[in-house]
């Protein structure tokens, strides 16, 4: 698992609305890359709407959010359209980016055990390092935690 101080892994990822994403090129600006395991799924709604809600905040703080999931663009173009989501979504279907950083994991459901993303956040600092992490997401007030820590840093 990525520590504070670590580089974060570099990352270029298709997105919703076409195009892609570089983590590398947003800096020297802070980003907040948080990943979730479904597009329009109750949790991740909910994540996503409240990252939505504050990203005039998240702006302000000088982040830009990056929600990243397996899902295709295709999918991530009907969550943003449904939802009038605010922040990008990139697609790592093959899952690549997400074992770099640490949260494919291994999930249980019903005694069922599976391959999944665990939902985590990361903030990253203008030099392109782990500021914080926080893995195993309970989404009620995490946003509001991950801007308090963005506008400190």
């Amino acid at each position: 698992m990525l520590q504070p101080g670590d580089s974060a892994p570099d990352f270029t990822l298709p997105r919703d609305g076409g195009g892609t994403i570089t983590l590398s090129a947003l800096r020297p600006g802070k980003a907040v890359v948080y990943f979730y395991p479904k597009d329009d799924t109750s949790g991740c709604t909910a994540e996503a709407l409240d990252f939505t809600a504050h990203a005039a905040d998240f702006a302000a703080a000088g982040c830009t959010v990056v929600g990243i999931s397996k899902d295709s663009v295709k999918a991530h173009d009907k969550f943003v359209a449904k939802h009038a989501l605010g922040v990008i979504l990139a697609s790592d279907e093959g899952a690549d980016t997400c074992e770099r950083w640490g949260v494919w994991a291994e999930k249980s459901m019903y005694g069922k055990k599976y391959m999944g993303i665990e939902r985590s956040t990361f903030l990253i600092d203008a030099q392109g390092r782990i500021a914080q992490g926080w893995t195993k997401v309970k989404v009620p007030g995490h946003v509001a935690e991950v801007l308090a820590a963005a506008r400190a840093l």
